[in-house]
């Protein structure tokens, strides 16, 4: 039988450890019958470690988003692995800890324009970066988490998702004229090493599987991961700008 993503070649970013959400969608997408290229940023002997964790042991390439040089050879460097791209997957967030936890009015612009690079405008610069690789039909897809409300804690990464949610609408606009979709997947909690680092995640957690009207396993990242999927694949032709909720349906009641 044919996978869902049969021949397609994806770059997939923000792998970190075998927990992580990307992870998720790379073993996924690979199940489905992609070709899937990570990146890694830091430690990079990890995420090549974990990297072969995977179906199928994939290449990792270095990115920085915060290094223009990166950016500027990102097309190049993937090609040695792959001779074009049918997707994109950008699940990069960052925010300094005064961005996090601590009193929203305190946190510094240096600590906030960190969190805005890292958390939202990256997301531009990958999709530009990765720009000469796509082709008509080709899909973006970016991990989100909904902004359209406060949260406990969130505080600045709140904002750069917002921001982030913004771009995607902007970038859908351009890049619709050359056939690539642009989308979001707004996940619900799940149990990251990025997540534990959020003061206050924990409590989340509780609400949200108390609340969810599909019940919601923070353990489980594979519903997003098949969700990321699904809009990497030609079944979402026309669908663009949009954000797709993989919450287990508290959007809609709030908490």
């Amino acid at each position: 039988m044919t996978g869902l993503l049969e021949g397609k070649r994806l770059l997939i970013t923000g792998v970190i450890t075998d927990a992580s959400i990307a992870f998720h969608v790379a073993r996924v997408a690979q199940e489905q019958g992609a070709e899937v290229v990570l990146t890694g940023f830091g430690r990079m002997s990890l995420v090549q470690r974990i990297a072969k964790r995977l179906p199928k042991p994939a290449p990792v390439v270095e990115l920085d988003v915060q290094n223009q040089e990166h950016l500027d050879t990102l097309a190049d460097r993937v090609r040695e692995h792959v001779d074009g791209l049918d997707g994109v997957v950008h699940a990069i967030g960052f925010a300094p800890q005064s961005c996090l936890g601590a009193p929203f009015m305190d946190a510094p612009w240096e600590d906030v324009s960190v969190a805005m690079h890292v958390s939202a405008y990256s997301y531009k610069a990958l999709v530009q970066a990765a720009r000469p690789l796509l082709s008509p039909g080709s899909s973006v897809v970016g991990l989100d988490f909904d902004a359209r409300q406060v949260w406990p804690a969130y505080n600045w990464m709140g904002a750069a998702k917002a921001a982030f949610e913004s771009i995607n609408r902007y970038m859908a606009r351009d890049l619709g004229p050359e056939g690539i979709r642009v989308n979001l997947i707004s996940a619900g909690p799940v149990r990251t090493m990025a997540a534990k680092s959020i003061p206050g995640f924990a409590a989340l957690e509780e609400v949200w599987a108390d609340k969810a009207p599909l019940s919601w396993d923070v353990e489980d990242p594979t519903p997003v991961a098949k969700s990321v999927c699904g809009l990497l694949s030609d079944w979402f032709p026309a669908t663009t700008g949009s954000m797709v909720f993989v919450d287990g349906g508290v959007h809609f009641l709030g908490i």
